[in-house]
């Protein structure tokens, strides 16, 4: 009896033992995840993703600046991460951008307005003055030797009419002259009937005396007179050519003069000049008949408007200056010569350019870039290449596309937003390279931000001490 019971203990403790050794077979045959939980379905997809998915390198578990193209260990034995390609685009495509919650965007006044296209407008401003009508300018000058016996006009700056008598000038050339046709006149009619041969040379006698005259500028009206008496005046009298204002006066009672010396020079200033010097980078803007406004010092009160009529082909090397030409009309002759103009011109682009307004652009002195807004509270810093500058818009030829919409108030203060959190990272990783975990330094920013925790922490006693 006994004997018959320890046979089924044993057999008993045999088959528990088998039932044990094939469940411990049967666990081990089934594959489990890495947390000891038996794989799903979704598992096995997300190994088999990861498996087709691209590592670019492995970087450093504990945030540091450290990468390898093939997986390692770090000091403190652990495994380096890798770092897929999908996982790298998205993290230089975040960088890329500047994230602001929605309650900062309307702290900061962030506004935005769309790139379009339109016609710029821009006024050119440059120094000028004003200056004499070249086209009206006249010399007053004798043909022949003489004398001057009379001054009739006899100060600069005085106001002459048209053929109003300047001086009168004794000339023994022009006496002969004078002379020589009268008696050519009166020879031609003494001869009456005569041959027609000795008539013929009378006349043309006659005609070269005239015409010597009429080049010395002798008046038609003494011509006349001296046929009707045949008597030679001793004197002849130089008219005025034109109204003007003497600006010149060489002529001296009593001296005598050669051919071709200036007496006086006169200028009509019905019509002036604003001659203004245009910078090099603004002058290819600048068009013939384009609208000029002009103030002049002296009539704070008024503006004088005229065009565009030149712009001269060359450059002033020591200012770096174009000089352009604006026509004005001079009622009253109250601009004057030599004073000083402020011109203002309004120039206006040809065609429709795409532009943004000027304020959207932050210039480094060697590149610019514009914030384009990408999504809600998203700002991507955009590189451009400008062109025509306007008053209030600017051209812009690449970089930004028609539609997009970009910073145009507070994008400084994005900019140092991005620039600051730029500092903070950099301070962060500086910070973990000496000992801090990348999980202490999270819970600090994230302490520091909620108010939990200041800022700065305070120094300890010793250190307020100097010690």
């Amino acid at each position: 009896m006994k004997q018959a019971a320890r046979i089924a203990i044993g057999a008993l403790a045999i088959a528990t033992l088998a039932a044990a050794s094939g469940y411990w077979v049967g666990i081990r045959a089934i594959p489990t995840s890495r947390d000891g939980a038996t794989p799903t379905a979704a598992d096995t997809a997300e190994d088999t993703h990861r498996k087709e998915r691209k590592i670019l390198y492995y970087r450093n578990p504990m945030g540091q600046p450290d990468t390898s193209p093939t997986p390692k260990k770090d000091a403190m034995g652990m495994d380096y991460i890798p770092v897929y390609a999908d996982e790298a685009d998205a993290e230089t495509a975040s960088a890329k951008q500047v994230g602001i919650s929605s309650e900062k965007v309307q702290k900061l006044g962030v506004r935005t307005e769309a790139a379009s296209r339109r016609q710029l407008d821009r006024i050119i401003r440059a120094a000028g003055r004003i200056e004499a009508d070249e086209r009206r300018q006249y010399a007053i000058a004798a043909k022949f030797e003489g004398y001057i016996e009379r001054l009739r006009v006899n100060m600069t700056g005085q106001m002459v009419d048209r053929n109003q008598a300047l001086f009168d000038v004794y000339s023994p050339e022009l006496i002969s002259a004078q002379r020589e046709y009268a008696l050519a006149s009166q020879g031609l009619e003494a001869l009456g009937n005569a041959d027609s041969e000795m008539r013929s040379g009378m006349q043309q006698l006659a005609e070269s005396s005239l015409l010597r005259l009429k080049n010395w500028d002798v008046s038609e009206e003494q011509i006349r007179s001296l046929a009707g008496s045949g008597a030679a005046r001793r004197t002849v009298t130089f008219r005025s050519p034109v109204a003007g204002i003497v600006t010149e006066k060489k002529a001296v009672q009593g001296m005598r003069f050669m051919p071709g010396e200036v007496l006086y020079q006169i200028a009509d200033l019905s019509t002036v000049w604003a001659i203004a010097d245009v910078a090099e980078q603004d002058s290819g803007l600048v068009r013939t008949g384009a609208t000029a406004r002009i103030r002049i010092d002296a009539y704070p009160d008024k503006l004088f408007e005229g065009a565009v009529t030149y712009v001269y082909p060359t450059l002033k090397a020591e200012t770096r200056t174009i000089p352009i030409r604006v026509e004005l009309a001079n009622p009253g002759t109250r601009l004057k010569p030599g004073m000083f103009a402020q011109v203002e011109l309004l120039v206006t682009t040809a065609t429709p350019v795409l532009t943004v307004p000027a304020s959207a652009v932050i210039d480094s002195g060697r590149r610019q870039i514009v914030l384009v807004q990408s999504g809600e509270g998203r700002f991507a810093p955009r590189e451009v290449r400008l062109g025509t500058r306007g008053d209030s818009h600017v051209e812009v030829r690449e970089g930004v596309q028609e539609g997009e919409r970009v910073v145009i108030a507070a994008n400084f203060l994005i900019d140092a937003e991005s620039n600051l959190r730029a500092a903070v990272d950099g301070f962060g990783q500086a910070a973990r390279s000496d000992g801090r975990s990348a999980t202490s330094d999270a819970a600090y920013r994230s302490e520091s931000a909620s108010g939990t925790r200041p800022a700065v922490e305070a120094l300890p006693a010793d250190s307020r001490r100097g010690r």
